[in-house]
């Protein structure tokens, strides 16, 4: 399989057909809005976290203990916050989870199915699938869903790529998978079908965006030019705000968070603060990824991997 973009060509000399081919690779198809949401609510809301802890470290090479131990925190102290205020307020929410993360951190994992949440592929560790081969990506993502299914009793029907790096091969790579939905790029604010090459794929995608993600506020490396750059407040304000005309345009209101930046002390009551105003404006319904893409999905007449099952197991693949 070949890149669709000339890989050492100067962007400036393509002919008009290399870049449409560029684009239409992979882009934006219809809409999946719903014109109803599960037992009419007014809005939904679909809160995930990715479970990265150690793995960003590792990634770049597992030298420095600092950021090994900055990834702990989220397993450490992070996740039995986030849980305990999830089953509080009673909400689903989906765990994706990169599977070297969930092979150091295997009770995490069990917690997080035995609290009724989704668990979805995240990587294998935190890897840019945009520097990698089709046949190493392939293989990579399928040996994720793997240890995934075995460690969380349910093979995921979703996926999350790392740093949302989603490769010229990631989507036929989730065909093969026959998965539920994507939850990494941002074409809109609300689900849409993926086109592949311009043709439907079957496939929903559950847009994320930088505004509705913790990590843009909050990361910190003493030896890179990453420092937090808002307190909780104005994060919360960011974040309330998107929630507000979500619920005014009847649409889905999506968040992304990880356990090693919302999971600190100063910084869980923005999601506590979340939750309640979510439930203030009274018709809301609270899914997981997986449940809004079947939704939507459903409601379009979609068919496919968009029905919804699992994914086949990947045991024996080639």
């Amino acid at each position: 399989m070949t890149s669709p973009v000339p890989p050492k060509t100067d962007p400036w000399t393509w002919p008009e057909d290399v870049w449409r081919k560029a684009v239409d690779h992979v882009r934006a198809g219809r809409s999946l809005k719903p014109s109803r949401w599960k037992d009419g609510a007014q809005f939904a809301v679909a809160l995930s976290f990715d479970s990265d802890h150690e793995t960003i470290e590792l990634r770049n090479g597992g030298r420095s203990y600092s950021k090994l131990s900055q990834g702990q925190y989220g397993s450490r102290a992070g996740m039995p916050r986030i849980l305990a205020l999830l089953e509080r307020h009673g909400v689903p929410a989906s765990f994706f989870m990169p599977a070297v993360s969930a092979l150091l951190n295997e009770r995490e994992i069990k917690a997080v199915a035995a609290g009724g949440h989704e668990i979805g592929i995240h990587s294998w560790i935190h890897e840019l699938n945009s520097v990698l081969d089709h046949e190493t990506e392939r293989d990579l993502c399928l040996r994720a869903s793997d240890v995934l299914a075995g460690l969380g009793g349910q093979r995921p029907v979703g996926m999350r790529t790392a740093s949302w790096d989603f490769s010229p091969w990631t989507l036929k790579i989730a065909r093969e998978m026959g998965l539920l939905y994507d939850s990494s790029l941002m074409a809109d604010d609300e689900p849409y079908e993926l086109l592949d090459e311009g043709e439907p794929s079957g496939l929903v995608e559950i847009p994320v965006e930088w505004i509705r993600d913790d990590a843009v506020y909050f990361s910190m490396d003493r030896f890179a030019a990453l420092r937090p750059h808002g307190g909780p407040a104005m994060v919360l304000d960011i974040f309330t705000r998107e929630l507000d005309l979500a619920a005014q345009e009847g649409g889905l209101f999506q968040l992304t968070m990880h356990p090693h930046q919302i999971g600190h002390r100063s910084r869980i009551w923005i999601l506590d603060e979340i939750i309640r105003a979510a439930k203030a404006k009274g018709s809301v319904w609270f899914a997981t990824h997986a449940e809004i893409a079947r939704h939507c999905a459903q409601e379009a007449g979609m068919s496919g991997a968009a029905q919804g099952l699992p994914a086949a197991s990947t045991n024996g693949r080639s």
